[in-house]
């Protein structure tokens, strides 16, 4: 399908993935000249009328949807049989892509991304849409880190149309349902916090919690099976946080977090307490004990030892006995734990530490020093991060941030932008047998531009990219013109068709495509092939002849007629 255009819109250019329901492609949107994702629905799919009409409402409705954590949705269109979403372009890879290639996360990095997951849903919730398919496949990872959703709408038909109603087996994102959605139940926003709950488990441990050998077995595991807790698979897990996540997984909706905003308070809260204490007082209690037992052992003995000393000793001499360094320890350790509760419990309760609710403001295009003066106006820091190749933003100056503009975030946060090293070089693409037509769009897209264009005899179809100058890996400053050599059609081969058992309209058509004429026609009877349909053709199929060629072909007539004979007469 591609180079194929939608609506005299949206050009095609290359597939870059595929789901159930859909395929993806890259494309150009001509009248804004700018690049664009394009899901197209399957053709197993354009059939099912209630499926289109819940697919074009759910869709059109989350077009309103303007998120930071959201991909946009720019258009829904039909052409034909082609139902498709043009969709913001996201350069990254999909959480599913991630976990693959990290494996388990560090329980910060869970807790940053699910923080912005739940915050795309808390949004879509007020607005009245439910995700219904949420799972890592479904979010994409910027390489700033930031997390957006995308199917919104889309995920509502497809659960419509093939989960709930389907009766030939649950198919889908079955490993992220809900109990209630594997019931073909009422599902609302709790169905998605149970979802991103299922998300959260595999991030932290790299496996969902629920798996067999077909659908309905794993959809029986969300109804009535047994989480094991993350903590029994990976070291170094808070319990605060194995009860996020159990508590976003609770097989009884009532018993999960009333909403995406309750439960982005107590990640809220968790990555607080994180940041003040640090993670020694968070990771489980068995790791600790393996930690401290051999040094806290060592003290204990000679501490015994100590004290029994020193008190026969002071006994005779009418004073009380030192304290043992056993009871200094505990005494110590104590007061500090007191001092560092009402610390966090004074802090949660005045706001000292999370300060106050505020919008992140846009640093977009400012530089590092211009952010620094105006974050000190917001009461928040501002932390480098990467140096990152941008076409847009002039080198030097911020390219995005985290948390992003709008995001609501306390005074005292620190936000993390990246800075624009300018185009930066980079690696020129293959251009070889590429066609003339499609190499412009195509540079521009990689950071590079076209430079001149020249013809050669070849054998090649006419536009096809020979030769190039600077050659293919050669890095080189991006925005650098790539000069073409391309064939001129004049050595070009044409390949011939099969025409056996096609009409005589059908043969010439296909002649005609493949650069190739139709020649003299002969016709003959035949039993074995319908009349008119060609017979036998005077070149073997794929085989190469010159652009122009004539192909004579030899065409049924039909079965040949029976011949009758005339019984004699018996007068004669």
């Amino acid at each position: 399908m591609s180079n194929k255009v939608l609506a005299g819109r949206y050009e095609l250019f290359e597939r870059v993935g595929e789901g159930g329901m859909s395929v993806v492609y890259k494309a150009k949107d001509k009248l804004l000249n700018r690049f664009v994702a394009i899901k197209i629905l399957k053709p197993e799919f354009i059939n099912d009328h209630k499926f289109i009409d819940s697919f074009r409402r759910e869709s059109q409705a989350a077009a309103s949807l303007s998120h930071p954590n959201i991909v946009n949705i720019y258009d829904v269109g039909r052409e034909g049989n082609i139902h498709y979403i043009v969709m913001e372009l996201i350069q990254g890879k999909t959480l599913s892509d991630y976990i693959k290639e990290q494996g388990p996360m560090p329980y910060p990095k869970v807790i940053a991304l699910s923080k912005q997951i739940a915050a795309a849903l808390a949004f879509a919730h007020k607005n009245h849409i439910i995700h219904r398919d949420v799972k890592p496949h479904n979010v994409m990872i910027t390489p700033n880190g930031t997390a957006k959703i995308t199917d919104f709408g889309i995920a509502k038909a497809v659960n419509a149309a093939t989960i709930v109603d389907n009766t030939e087996g649950i198919i889908g994102s079955v490993h992220y349902f809900s109990p209630e959605q594997a019931r073909g139940g009422y599902v609302d926003e709790k169905s998605d916090i149970y979802s991103l709950g299922i998300v959260m488990y595999e991030m932290l441990t790299g496996r969902v919690p629920f798996d067999g050998d077909n659908p309905v077995n794993i959809a029986l595991m969300h109804i009535n099976g047994e989480m094991i807790p993350p903590s029994k698979l990976v070291d170094g897990v808070p319990p605060a946080l194995e009860h996020i996540i159990l508590k976003c997984t609770d097989k009884y909706p009532v018993n999960r977090f009333a909403s995406a905003d309750e439960l982005i308070e107590a990640l809220n809260n968790l990555e607080f307490v994180s940041t003040v204490v640090g993670d020694s007082v968070l990771v489980n209690g068995r790791n600790r004990d393996e930690q401290r037992g051999p040094i806290a052992e060592t003290d204990y003995d000679d501490g015994e030892d100590e004290y029994v000393d020193e008190r026969d000793y002071n006994r005779k001499k009418g004073k009380k006995p030192p304290m043992s360094k056993k009871k200094k320890i505990i005494i110590i350790a104590s007061a500090v734990a007191a001092a560092l509760l009402l610390f966090v419990v004074i802090g949660f309760a005045t706001g000292l530490f999370g300060g106050k609710e505020i919008e992140a403001p846009d640093f977009k295009n400012m530089t590092l020093k211009e952010a620094k003066i105006a974050a000190k106006e917001y009461k928040i820091r501002i932390k480098k991060g990467d140096e990152v190749v941008s076409e847009e933003v002039e080198q030097g100056r911020i390219v995005s941030q985290d948390p992003d503009a709008g995001t609501t975030i306390k005074t005292g946060s620190t936000v993390t932008v990246n800075i624009s090293k300018g185009l930066g070089d980079g690696s020129v693409p293959d251009l070889r047998g590429k066609k003339q037509s499609e190499l412009a769009d195509y540079l521009e897209a990689a950071g590079f531009k076209l430079g001149t264009v020249s013809e050669e005899a070849s054998e090649e179809e006419k536009g096809t990219v020979l030769s190039q100058d600077p050659n293919a890996g050669e890095e080189v400053e991006k925005g650098t013109a790539i000069n073409v050599v391309v064939s001129d059609g004049s050595k070009a081969k044409a390949t011939v068709p099969y025409l056996v058992g096609k009409s005589i309209n059908d043969a010439q058509s296909a002649l005609s495509k493949a650069g190739l004429s139709l020649g003299s026609i002969s016709y003959e009877y035949s039993s074995t092939y319908a009349e008119g349909e060609v017979i036998w053709q005077q070149y073997d199929a794929n085989a190469q002849l010159d652009k122009g060629t004539s192909v004579r072909i030899r065409v049924s007539k039909g079965a040949k007629p029976t011949e009758t004979t005339t019984a004699p007469n018996d007068d004669d």
